[in-house]
């Protein structure tokens, strides 16, 4: 299967893909530098974790609704 770069779908699994890899660095990071300096820096970098992730489900949930509207406007016959 070629991967085309202007499938909706597509391009909302590698969002997903990305948004994965993203959190499970965050979360590496946030816990290297819980134990290392503390609570408060932890803390800090969960919510900054959690903006992210928030974003990024907003994101993939944009990504799908326009992909589900581009596969209903093409299902659609031109009546002339």
């Amino acid at each position: 299967m070629l991967l085309n770069p202007f499938c909706p779908l597509t391009t909302a699994k590698l969002l997903a893909l990305k948004s994965t890899v993203l959190l499970l660095l965050t979360l590496l990071i946030k816990a290297k530098v819980q134990i290392v300096a503390g609570s408060a820096l932890g803390i800090a970098l969960l919510l900054l974790q959690l903006l992210m992730f928030l974003a990024v489900s907003g994101a993939l949930v944009v990504a799908s609704g326009g992909a589900a509207l581009v596969a209903t406007q093409q299902r659609r016959p031109a009546t002339i």
